[in-house]
C-alpha cells in the first residue's frame, strides 16, 4: 500500500511540472510494478496490456464517437437547436438564459465533448443574449454550466473512457447518464429562474412566438433528434452494441451534412485529422492510466483500503461521500480527464468491494468532474469561453455561474441518495 500511495504522489508531482498525464501514469507505473515485482514482468505487462488493448474492439467507439460530434459541429446544427429552444422558451424572464442550456443539453447529445458544447453554443446563443440585454455574467454562466452537460449526456467520450478503465459496460453507462442529464437541466433552469428572479434586469424576456414559427423549428432539429435516439435507442433495445452504435453514429452525421451541402473534401479530411489526433492523445492518456491501475493493484491498494474503511465502521454511504468530497476539493486544480484517470483506479475498486453498483458510482463521478468544469481556479469551460469572449471578464464568468455549481452540488447529493435515478433506465435495459 505504502508504495502505491508514494506512486501517486509522484504523478501529482510529475503532473504539476508539467509532464504530460499518459506519461506520467505509464512511467510511475511501470517503475512501481519493477518494485513491486521485477523489470522484466513490467515492461511484459504494460506491453501486452497495451496490445491487448489497442486491438480492443470496443476500443473503436472512442474514435467513432468523436468524429460523430467533430462532424455534427461542422454541421452547422447548433443555430437550429437553439432556435428550436428559443421559440419555446425565449418569451420568459431569463428564457434566453433557459433556451442556451436546453439546447446545450440537446447538442451534448451528439457531440459527447463539453468543450466543444462551450464554445459552440458561446458562439451561437451569446449574440442573441446581448442583443436583449442580459448580463454578461448570466449570458456567460448559462453557456458554460450548460456545456458540462457534454461529458455526461451520453454519447458521452468520458462515460466510455470510465468503462474501459473498470470494465464496466459502456452501454449501461450511456443510458444511466440520461436521467441524470435531464435532472441537470432541470437545475440548470432553476438556477437561472432564482437569478432573474433576485434581479430581472439580469435577464429580461425575448419575443413570443406563434405555434407556426414553433413548429417550423421543430421541423428543422428532427433529424439532429433523430440522430440521437436512434444511435442511443437502438443500444437501449440491444439493437446494436455501442461500437456498432457509433459507426451508425458517425455516418448518419457524415449524411446528415452531406444533404445539408456543408460536407466538402476539405471538411472531410479536416474532421478525420482531428479525430485521428484526439484519439491518439486520448489513447495515450487511457494506456498510461491502465499500466497505473495494474500497478496499484499490485501494490495491494484498493484491498488496503477496504480494510481501513472497515476498522472505521463506516458505512458505504458514507465512504461514498467522502469520495465525492475528494473529487470536489480536486476539481478546483485538476481538470476533468486527469481527475477520472488518477482516481478511478483507486476508488473503483474500492467502491466494488463494498458492494456499491460501479455504473451508479460512474455517473457520481462524471456529476462530480462537471463541477470542477466551471469552479475556480481551473474550470476549464470558463477559459473556454474567455478564449471565445474576450470582453467578458473571467471574475465575472465565475460569480455569474455560481448558482449553477451549487445546483450541480444539490444534484450530486440527489444523486448519491437516490441511485435508482440513475440505475432504472440501465435496469430495463434489453
Amino acid at each position: 500500500m505504502t508504495s502505491a500511495l508514494i506512486g501517486f504522489a509522484a504523478v501529482l508531482v510529475l503532473a504539476f511540472m508539467r509532464m504530460p498525464l499518459g506519461v506520467a501514469l505509464g512511467l510511475v507505473g511501470v517503475i512501481g510494478f519493477t518494485y513491486e515485482s521485477s523489470f522484466r514482468a513490467a515492461m511484459s505487462s504494460a506491453s501486452r496490456l497495451v496490445i491487448d488493448s489497442s486491438q480492443s474492439y470496443g476500443l473503436s467507439v472512442v474514435p467513432l464517437f468523436i468524429l460523430m460530434g467533430l462532424m455534427v459541429e461542422r454541421g452547422g446544427m447548433a443555430k437550429e437547436l437553439y432556435r428550436a429552444a428559443f421559440v419555446f422558451l425565449g418569451h420568459r424572464r431569463g428564457g434566453l438564459a433557459m433556451s442556451t442550456i436546453c439546447a446545450c443539453g440537446m447538442f451534448s447529445a451528439i457531440c459527447g465533448s463539453s468543450l466543444a458544447t462551450a464554445a459552440t453554443m458561446s458562439k451561437v446563443s451569446m449574440p442573441e443574449m446581448r442583443r436583449y440585454k442580459y448580463s454578461d455574467g448570466l449570458a456567460s454562466a448559462s453557456i458554460a454550466a450548460g456545456g458540462t452537460l457534454g461529458i455526461l449526456i451520453p454519447p458521452s467520450v468520458i462515460l466510455v473512457i470510465y468503462g474501459l478503465i473498470t470494465n464496466a459496460s459502456v452501454g449501461k453507462l450511456f443510458i444511466a447518464g440520461i436521467l441524470p442529464g435531464l435532472v441537470g437541466v432541470m437545475f440548470y433552469l432553476g438556477a437561472v429562474m432564482y437569478v432573474v428572479r433576485r434581479n430581472p434586469a439580469a435577464g429580461p424576456a425575448g419575443d413570443k412566438c406563434s405555434w407556426r414559427e414553433r413548429l417550423s423549428a421543430l421541423g428543422d432539429v428532427w433529424t439532429t433528434l433523430g440522430l440521437f435516439v436512434f444511435v442511443i435507442g437502438g443500444i437501449y433495445v440491444g439493437a446494436f452494441t455501442p461500437t456498432e452504435a457509433a459507426g451508425m453514429g458517425a455516418a448518419g452525421a457524415i449524411l446528415i451534412a452531406f444533404f445539408r451541402r456543408v460536407l466538402s473534401w476539405k471538411v472531410l479530411v479536416e474532421v478525420t485529422r482531428e479525430t485521428a489526433l484526439t484519439t491518439a492523445k486520448l489513447f495515450m492518456v487511457v494506456f498510461g492510466a491502465m499500466i497505473f491501475s495494474n500497478f496499484v493493484n499490485r501494490a495491494g491498494l484498493p484491498d488496503a483500503l477496504i480494510n481501513i474503511v472497515n476498522s472505521f465502521d463506516v458505512s458505504p454511504l458514507g465512504v461514498v461521500f467522502i469520495i465525492l468530497i475528494i473529487y470536489l476539493i480536486l476539481g478546483c486544480v485538476f481538470e476533468s480527464l486527469s481527475m477520472i484517470l488518477l482516481t478511478v483506479p483507486i476508488f473503483a475498486p474500492l467502491v466494488e468491494g463494498l458492494g456499491m453498483d460501479i455504473i451508479w458510482f460512474g455517473i457520481l463521478v462524471v456529476v462530480a468532474t462537471e463541477i470542477s468544469l466551471i469552479t475556480p481556479p481551473i474550470g476549464l469551460n470558463v477559459f473556454v469561453l474567455k478564449g471565445v469572449l474576450k470582453d467578458v471578464s473571467v471574475k465575472t464568468i465565475f460569480k455569474g455561474v455560481t448558482p449553477f455549481w451549487i445546483a450541480d452540488i444539490v444534484r450530486l447529493i440527489l444523486l448519491a441518495l437516490v441511485p435508482s435515478i440513475a440505475l432504472f433506465l440501465p435496469s430495463l435495459m434489453k
